[in-house]
């Protein structure tokens, strides 16, 4: 297919997620339940682009737009992913088994295990090695749904081998249909293989962080402030001088312990404030007044502890929510975001409706991205899923379901099913 074919999807439930009231912002209140329906809905694909769409009776296609009849099923914005750690190789199976006998998660990680182990197989991995097994698991996300992927640095935690990691990256972007955004994460954990650990520190802050911020310009930094890992006043050195190099600010904060990170990343101005599973009621206040987006990520509460955010309290306060998978081999090693999705339903107590909002549009604003994706509005890329269902709650009522049976990017069949459209 070239860029001058034309795709017209008709007889569908469109799922646009326009929201007229809140333009570009982030969805709050009962917006993030205002998915912006088109009972009778079509919509026109041309140039990797949506041309058109609407409700009830198309217009008159050219002879060379082809016709899918979607017969009342969903069509809604592909899934965009703000949270991963999909980079990485090596795996980490016998940490699963530490875990089941009864090892915590912080345990494992200060004895060297964990995210250290799976930084030596990165450490002794090749570009090219990262760049293809970060691509066959992009594929798997896409065809879970996922069209926009958030994707971490962080298994490095030195200069060269973060850097090594972000080109990587930068590599596989350029190799699949998919949106791909990366993110520095040097301050992912603490090396516990380094000579003097408090050097190794330094510097990721002192060095790597300057040479991402020229190589990689405006590329968001983010840190894993936790016992263990990262501490308060190390991350506080590190965000002020990233935004100092033009950098914006996102945090994983409130895992395991309430450290004062979210206090702080959000006066800073940070996107987000990732995990939330300690988060104190006052700081969800603060957070919920914010202009700073809370990311929640059921995925590692099921892998490690049931522990979740509160997702129902932040949403009734006011607050921005996006959901994503943190998609990694240790304490989430899930590619599906819709399984994310359901949990985020069952365990933090959100509507349907508002996790494909916090799925799609606002997982959308936090990776800066509203305006190209995260939903069906005339101008933006033509990245959209058809579903095996008439009633999109199917999203957070299955579990472990088999994904779309079409996933459209950039106005091209990257995957189908039923209906046949290739």
């Amino acid at each position: 297919m070239t860029d001058s074919d034309s795709i017209a999807i008709t007889n569908a439930r469109v799922l646009t997620l326009r929201s007229p009231e809140s333009g570009n912002a982030p969805r709050r209140g009962s917006d993030l339940s205002e998915l912006g329906v088109l009972d009778r809905g079509w919509v026109l694909v041309q140039g990797g682009r949506i041309r058109d769409l609407g409700n009830g009776t198309p217009p008159e296609f050219t002879a060379e737009t082809r016709i899918i009849d979607a017969r009342g099923k969903v069509v809604m914005p592909a899934l965009v992913d703000c949270h991963t750690h999909a980079c990485f190789l090596g795996d980490r199976n016998d940490e699963f088994e530490a875990r089941l006998a009864g090892a915590e998660y912080l345990e494992i990680l200060a004895a060297g295990g964990g995210i250290m182990s799976t930084v030596r197989s990165v450490r002794n991995a090749s570009e090219t090695e990262l760049v293809e097994a970060l691509l066959r698991r992009l594929e798997q996300t896409a065809r879970l749904g996922t069209g926009t992927i958030e994707v971490k640095s962080g298994y490095g935690l030195d200069p060269d081998t973060e850097l090594k990691m972000l080109r990587a990256i930068h590599a596989a972007a350029g190799r699949t249909p998919q949106t791909v955004i990366p993110t520095f994460l040097g301050a992912h954990a603490l090396d516990s293989d380094a000579d003097d650990p408090d050097h190794a520190v330094n510097r990721i802050i002192t060095e790597a962080l300057p040479a991402v911020a020229a190589a990689f310009p405006g590329i968001v930094c983010d840190a894993y402030c936790e016992e263990g890992a990262w501490s308060f006043a190390d991350c506080r050195r590190l965000f002020e001088s990233a935004v100092q190099l033009g950098c914006g600010v996102r945090v994983h904060t409130d895992q395991f312990n309430s450290l004062g990170m979210t206090r702080f990343a959000i006066e800073l101005g940070a996107r987000s404030v990732d995990h939330l599973e300690a988060t104190t009621p006052e700081d969800l206040r603060h957070l919920a007044a914010s202009s700073t987006i809370g990311v929640l990520l059921p995925s590692s509460g099921f892998s490690l502890d049931d522990r979740y955010a509160a997702g129902r309290e932040l949403v009734d306060l006011g607050g921005a929510i996006a959901v994503a998978s943190n998609f990694n081999p240790g304490s989430a090693p899930s590619p599906s975001l819709t399984f994310a999705m359901a949990l985020a339903c069952r365990k933090c107590r959100l509507k349907p409706a508002e996790v494909i909002t916090a799925a799609t549009f606002n997982a959308a604003c936090v990776l800066g991205l509203q305006d190209e994706v995260g939903s069906l509005e005339i101008g933006k890329r033509a990245d959209l899923l058809l579903l095996d269902t008439a009633d999109e709650r199917t999203l957070g009522v299955e579990v472990a379901g088999p994904g779309p049976v079409a996933v459209m990017l950039e106005g091209r069949w990257f995957h189908t099913g039923w209906p046949d459209p290739a």
